[in-house]
């Protein structure tokens, strides 16, 4: 069965060409212009994946990012204009799995596409425990929730994934670009950063103290663990 993409840009040409082409690689292609139609056309077909811009009338791409999230995981990835680092770090604190800036190659896009979608399809046949107690926090990876007691706490998507992964991996020493390739699906060169924020924000809710971690420990000169629970 083919893959739906949902293509949102205002620029009309560039959106058909990217529907046009896509179309060629054997996607069922859905467009939308602005970020109104986004969101009514991702409720209403369901994609496999999205292509969004950031710079869209009616709604911002960064709003459509929010909101789609909160309704499900479905890969996103952004297109923009912009190339400063901060509106990379903005795009992914959203919950964005990939950032590409204008001008870009079809062929680099098309490999990134691809990527995502195979670590989506991997992530949804790996079977993994429902739930997972760290200290006093409890990770439902079924439910894509962080617990403490009854209270669910605030948990940023991409943040959650990383947290998913290192648990799978608990033990393991990781670099930050091995951590960009295997949580955002390929290698982010040069936007390491990515990764200690998202560190910063798992330690806020796992950590009793978060300047001093237990659990997620910074490796000097090297990159991060998950210790395991039981301490290994």
């Amino acid at each position: 069965m083919a893959r739906t993409i949902l293509v949102v840009d205002d620029e009309k040409t560039l959106r058909e060409t990217l529907a046009e082409s896509l179309a060629e690689e054997g996607f069922t292609v859905v467009q939308a212009a602005d970020g109104r139609e986004a969101v009514e056309a991702f409720r209403r077909h369901h994609p496999d994946l999205i292509l969004l811009d950031l710079m869209l009338p009616e709604i911002s791409g960064t709003e459509v990012c929010r909101i789609i999230r909160a309704e499900s995981g479905v890969p996103i990835l952004m297109l923009t204009a912009k190339s400063a680092e901060v509106d990379k770090v903005v795009g992914l604190e959203l919950g964005a799995d990939d950032y590409v800036t204008k001008p870009f190659s079809f062929r680099e896009l098309l490999a990134r596409i691809r990527a995502l979608l195979r670590r989506s399809e991997t992530q949804a046949m790996s079977p993994e425990p429902e739930t997972v107690d760290i200290g006093q926090v409890r990770v439902d990876l079924a439910g894509r929730r962080l617990l403490r007691g009854s209270e669910v706490l605030p948990m940023k998507p991409k943040a959650f994934e990383l947290l998913a992964f290192l648990l799978r991996n608990a033990g393991h020493v990781f670099t930050r670009d091995q951590l960009l390739e295997h949580v955002w699906g390929y290698d982010f060169a040069g936007e390491t950063r990515t990764v200690d924020v998202h560190v910063h924000w798992l330690r806020a809710q796992i950590e009793a103290d978060p300047a001093e971690p237990v659990y997620l420990e910074t490796v000097r000169g090297v990159g991060y663990v998950l210790r395991r629970p039981d301490g290994g």
